[in-house]
């Protein structure tokens, strides 16, 4: 039997899975695997916890509790501040007492002041405390921080130099406040500046003068600070007496005056005490100056003085007495051109003159004619 010939679709393909690499199947995590990521992640976990974490933790905790500490004892002292230890308008024992609405005047101004050093100093301490606990855990958290506080240190040594005045200004304006040196409506003498204050600040203060001009005065620029509206005041007058003035006459007149003055209520209640005469001044060729003294509430000797001296003027008339005054005579010098010329026209008139009278004499002499 002759065998069927095998035709092309009979025969075999070629294999191509020898060729190709067969791609692992992955198997499922087993319960072991997961239970040791488990324990990993919760050792990891509580690592950081109980290290970083707990470092953190306490930082912010002890900043909280510096704050804390911080902002009460500020309070305290603001609240010294409040209470004033040297108080304002303090009367020694046998004068009148203080009235209420100048009480309560004193008492609002040191409640305004404490509240002003109060806020400062927290803010001042918050920002402290607050800066040095994120520094602290930034360090913690792995940061270096050694680039930023190296530039942080450059650009406060630029800034020392360069700010320098202006660290000065606050620093100064800082103890005017708590020192309590002046403050609003007090009339002060700060050298180059005298008037009423009407705004007071770290840096600067503003005084305004008795003509209108706003001082702006840098508070570091103050070296010396001169304040007529602390404690009490005391009214200087010198008073100018004639020579003929005996010592009782003096000594009338001005309590006199101080009893005139004490009628209007508006002085009465600023005059602490009665005028205390202080003796003679001085001794010119006019007068003998009498200096007296008169103790007022603070920022009042001015009025007083003013309308003391008027007082004391009607007084003096009152007695018939005056105070002599130098006269002087001034003289002009003429005309050097106009001198010459007067001069001359006056030696032709006495020329002319005598010319008149001798001519008149000769004729007079003459013997009559026969």
């Amino acid at each position: 039997m002759l065998a069927a010939p095998q035709t092309a679709d009979a025969s075999p393909e070629p294999s191509t899975s020898a060729d190709s690499t067969p791609t692992p199947t992955p198997s499922p995590p087993s319960v072991e695997d997961v239970q040791r990521s488990v324990e990993e992640s919760a050792s990891s976990g509580l690592e950081f916890i109980t290290g970083t974490g707990l470092r953190v933790a306490v930082i912010i905790l002890v900043a909280i509790v510096l704050t804390f500490v911080s902002r009460r004892l500020i309070h305290r002292f603001a609240q010294s501040i409040a209470e004033g230890h040297t108080k304002r308008g303090i009367i020694s024992k046998g004068d009148r007492p203080q009235s209420g609405a100048a009480d309560a005047a004193a008492r609002t101004r040191r409640a305004q002041r404490s509240t002003t050093v109060g806020s400062l100093l927290k803010s001042i301490a918050a920002i402290i405390i607050w800066l040095l606990a994120v520094l602290m855990v930034l360090t913690e958290l792995g940061f270096d921080l050694a680039p930023i506080l190296a530039s942080a240190g450059i650009a406060g040594i630029a800034l020392g130099f360069g700010a320098q005045t202006l660290v000065k200004d606050y620093l100064a304006g800082f103890f005017i406040v708590i020192e309590d040196q002046y403050g609003i409506g007090d009339v002060i003498d700060v050298g180059e500046a005298i008037g009423t204050v009407e705004e007071v600040g770290l840096r600067t203060s503003k005084i305004r003068a008795l003509d209108g001009t706003l001082w702006h005065v840098r508070n570091g620029e103050i070296l010396r600070v001169g304040n007529f509206s602390q404690g009490f005041g005391n009214a200087l007058l010198d008073l100018p007496f004639p020579y003929d003035a005996d010592e009782q006459t003096v000594t009338t007149i001005i309590n006199d005056a101080a009893s005139a003055l004490r009628e209007l209520e508006q002085y009465d209640a600023v005059m602490l005490e009665a005028p205390e005469i202080m003796g003679v001044q001085e001794i010119s060729g006019e007068a003998v100056t009498i200096r007296v003294t008169i103790k007022t509430k603070p920022g009042e000797q001015f009025a007083v003085g003013r309308a003391f001296r008027g007082e004391f003027k009607q007084q003096m008339a009152a007695h018939d007495l005056t105070v002599p005054w130098s006269q002087a005579v001034i003289r002009t010098m003429p005309n050097p051109t106009a001198a010459s010329a007067t001069r001359r026209a006056a030696d032709h008139a006495a020329e002319k003159s005598d010319g008149e009278s001798g001519g008149s004499s000769s004729e007079a002499a003459a013997p009559p004619k026969e």
